[in-house]
């Protein structure tokens, strides 16, 4: 059943209104929530204000627990129609009023912290289905529209699927898909959401209003909508898509294999790829991951494989996986099931967050002549990083010529007696700083390796405020080129700024130094890479 009303999910408690970042806010004045509340509804009320105000990164689930959000807006507006949003940019454009775009918030690098204060852009109530057309198998859809609503209306009433199942499916909206670049669970299938978008709509800046795409193929120029894909609401704000999506498949095979070692099994995912085998899923885990939810003894990867479609296709696809895999242990396809029933399930991280554990994942992709150094590299590196507690990877979307490499890790920061936050339910107390430490020193180790080693910056997540320190290490030459699109779209660099890595006209946000005493509130140091 549709919701129209369904608004962002709460990550985890927040106990409080502080902020933990400093930097520069840019709040409206009196003169200017008027003008805003007589477009849209407008909240201003401190404790929905503050909520709106986070989202799912983790190391800010640390710093909610302790009554802090990364930055506080000075208000939300919450438009329902894609005029209401252009009015809205061209108020906060004549005025240089920060506006950070949001719908589910589900993402987990910090894209939809509203970084110098403005407003919180909520997109939600730009929810439904605009129409489908049936013989072309293509849907247009408003951006604040939440995966179920959409692919129930399309089930019900089409019967068709547009088959992009990420793990925050429940809790997150076509514009976020876009605005990260997005990768559902049966992408090896249906593709990337890139690979989905037909056209979009778009709201620039000073509240233009554009088009772009709308044809199975074009060659005017550079595809536009590749520009606003993955741009995490930073040049333009996605207020409609039109998307490819296909008929509900009535048949499927399912099959799982384990390896005795993570590289075969890599490489036996590129010969499936590379045969032309593309299954909905294709999933392997290493030793640790298989152990600790599929069963084994922790020398064992296993191999889940799922396909739908045409039965000619499907057993086409799974005898070529099966002849691949010949050589390997066959094993209980009842895995496959285990997987579908768990696989949205983030109950753990809110729970590891509260016993005081620093949690995280990170995707990234690369060739698939570099996946097997890039794997142990990265958890070499992890596990080198003092506090480090675990490292374990997962391969999840393939292609013919690479992977995305799921990482997971987690630390613990030392007890002490200095501080004064604590963790819960320990008689000592842990400093934030020491959190906050712990998560960098992490994602410096992974993330720099992977970089070191031939993979990419990010696969689906996107960049945030937490990845934006690498981009430029990512990018090399190609960094203009990015600041460039920047400023002749947003030439006042008021569409989320501070993320992506993008110049900051609004000056650097405190977070971390090696020095620094890092409380609610109290923090000094730039991020790497937000110069003024």
């Amino acid at each position: 059943m549709s919701r129209a009303n369904r608004r962002p999910s709460t990550p985890i408690a927040l106990t409080g209104t502080e902020q933990h970042l400093s930097g520069r806010s840019v709040l409206p004045d009196t003169a200017a929530l008027d003008e805003l509340g007589q477009v849209c509804e407008l909240i201003t009320d401190l404790d929905e204000v503050t909520a709106a105000s986070r989202d799912w990164w983790p190391i800010a689930l640390h710093w909610s627990l302790h009554g802090a959000v990364p930055r506080r807006a000075g208000a939300v507006a919450r438009p329902t129609t894609t005029q209401q949003v252009a009015q809205i940019m061209t108020i906060c454009a004549s005025r240089r009023i920060p506006v950070t775009p949001s719908a589910g918030r589900s993402g987990v690098c910090g894209a939809a912290v509203p970084l110098h204060g403005g407003i919180v852009l909520d997109l939600t109530g730009l929810n439904g289905v605009v129409a489908v057309d049936p013989i072309s198998e293509t849907v247009t859809v408003r951006a604040g529209t939440f995966g179920p609503d959409l692919e129930d209306h399309l089930r019900t009433n089409h019967g068709l699927s547009v088959g992009h199942f990420p793990q925050s499916f429940e809790i997150s909206t076509v514009g976020g898909w876009i605005a990260s670049r997005g990768a559902g669970q049966y992408s090896t299938r249906y593709g990337k959401i890139e690979d989905m978008v037909v056209g979009l709509e778009v709201v620039l800046a000073d509240g233009s209003i554009i088009t772009t795409g709308g044809a199975p193929a074009a060659a005017v120029g550079p595809d536009l909508s590749q520009v606003f894909i993955g741009s995490e609401g930073t040049l333009g704000v996605v207020c409609a898509a039109t998307l490819r999506c296909h008929r509900i498949p009535d048949y499927e095979q399912r099959a799982a294999y384990r390896f005795d070692s993570f590289a075969e099994g890599i490489d036996a995912c590129r010969k499936i790829l590379q045969a032309g085998a593309t299954p909905a899923v294709l999933r392997l885990y290493d030793a640790v991951e298989t152990a600790r939810s599929h069963g084994g003894d922790g020398t064992e990867c296993v191999l889940l494989v799922l396909d739908e479609g045409e039965p000619a296709i499907v057993d086409a696809t799974m005898s070529i996986i099966a002849g691949i895999c010949t050589s390997q242990r066959s094993t209980d396809e009842t895995l496959v099931e285990h997987w579908l029933e768990h696989r949205n399930d983030t109950s753990a991280l809110q729970a590891l967050t509260e016993r005081g554990y620093v949690v995280d994942t990170m995707e990234i992709a690369g060739p698939w002549s570099a996946l097997p150094d890039i794997y142990h590299s990265v958890c070499t590196a992890v596990m080198e990083v003092p506090g480090a507690l675990a490292a374990s990877c997962h391969l999840s979307h393939s292609y013919v010529d690479g992977a995305c490499l799921y990482f997971s890790f987690a630390g613990q920061p030392s007890k002490s007696s200095a501080g004064s936050a604590g963790t819960a339910g320990s008689s000592e107390t842990v400093s934030l700083v020491a959190f906050d430490q712990l998560y960098r020193q992490l994602w410096d180790a992974a993330q720099g390796t992977v970089l070191a080693t031939g993979g990419n910056l990010s696969h689906h997540h996107g960049l945030g405020l937490n990845r934006s320190r690498f981009v430029a290490a990512a990018l090399g030459q190609a960094t203009s080129v990015l600041g460039a699109i920047k400023d002749a779209l947003d030439p006042h660099g008021i569409l989320n700024p501070g993320k992506l890595g993008l110049h900051d006209r609004f000056g650097p946000i405190g977070w971390l130094d090696d020095e620094a005493v890092n409380e609610p509130g109290r923090v000094s140091g730039p991020i790497d890479g937000a110069t003024p």
